[in-house]
């Protein structure tokens, strides 16, 4: 999702996807935390996100550290978003039980921008699959910014044609770019008051593990093929309702109950 354009600090933090949900993810936490319980501000939690987020790594040092939020749901075996984020639970766990604010603000933005992008359409899609068809290496060998951006066929016609394909209209990126964008503009007025975290939700979620949460909903999501309606017919009414009504009060239920799991953890070690 979008998070800023990581070239200032204040980017996105008007129209920024992943602001927006950390923000609502973390009022509604205050509603099912404990009451006085330790847990960082969502000022500490913004911190941590635009450019000093994952994706700013993105621009500073490609393919170094460089985290890799998507999954492929049809891929049961494809876990290593799902680990990603189990490690960042476990880091925001001793955080909060330490009480170390900085650390846990860290902890939980990183986390909340791994569930969110694992939750959207667009990073369902088998990206690094593509990469390898038109590099001919996996995304993570693209070592910088110049490989990352452009494409070196057999011939120039080779060359021409692949980075169409790939940042071209319609190419691959530009699709994923304009999806998201979509979701950006459909709830730049929402700030969701409600989300559907009843009483018997957080009681079913507290029953499940991290990963039972998370790959639900990154099914229950893949189900209603968001994405591949977009590819066929762009941005429509229906896609829009989708976003608002389903899509991101799922994923801002998600991340708060995630927080809600690690803060629980630290207060049981405590």
């Amino acid at each position: 999702m979008y998070s800023g354009t990581t070239f200032r600090k204040d980017s996105g933090r008007i129209v920024g996807v992943h602001q927006k949900i950390d923000r609502a993810a973390r009022r509604h936490l205050k509603h099912v935390m404990r009451h006085g319980a330790f847990f960082p501000g969502i000022k500490d939690i913004l911190h941590f996100e635009g450019m000093n987020g994952p994706d700013g790594i993105k621009r500073k040092s490609p393919s170094k550290d460089e985290p890799w939020h998507y999954i492929n749901p049809r891929k049961p075996e494809d876990k290593a978003l799902v680990r990603l984020i189990q490690d960042h639970s476990h880091n925001l766990t001793v955080a909060l039980k330490e009480k170390n604010e900085v650390r846990a603000s860290f902890e939980a933005a990183w986390m909340a921008h791994a569930i969110v992008d694992g939750l959207t359409p667009a990073h369902h899609y088998p990206l690094n699959d593509k990469i390898e068809e038109l590099w001919g290496k996996p995304h993570h060998e693209r070592t910088t910014i110049k490989d990352k951006n452009i494409i070196r066929g057999s011939s120039r016609r080779d060359t021409l044609a692949k980075n169409w394909e790939y940042w071209g209209k319609g190419g691959v990126f530009t699709a994923h770019i304009m999806f998201e964008w979509g979701v950006a503009s459909a709830i730049s007025p929402l700030k969701f008051e409600k989300i559907g975290l009843t009483d018997h939700v957080v009681s079913r979620a507290r029953k499940q593990t991290l990963e039972e949460l998370f790959l639900e909903a990154v099914h229950d999501i893949a189900e209603l093929k968001m994405y591949e309606e977009f590819g066929e017919d762009g941005w429509t009414r229906h896609l829009v309702n989708l976003t608002k009504k389903t899509l991101i009060p799922r994923i801002i239920r998600t991340v708060c109950l995630a927080w809600l799991f690690a803060l629980e953890a630290a207060e049981e070690k405590a």
